[in-house]
């Protein structure tokens, strides 16, 4: 039987483009703030 394709993916999305990983670079925060102008309701993952 073969393993779900999703599993496990979570924590590798969070940590790739999450909100802290975003605000940790200059071009991160520059990210959060386009975000922020569009009114987006998820801001990151």
């Amino acid at each position: 039987m073969t393993k779900r394709t999703l599993e496990g993916t979570s924590r590798k999305r969070k940590r790739v483009s999450g909100f802290r990983v975003r605000m940790r670079s200059h071009t991160g925060r520059r990210v959060i703030r386009a975000r922020r102008s569009r009114g987006r309701a998820r801001l990151a993952v």
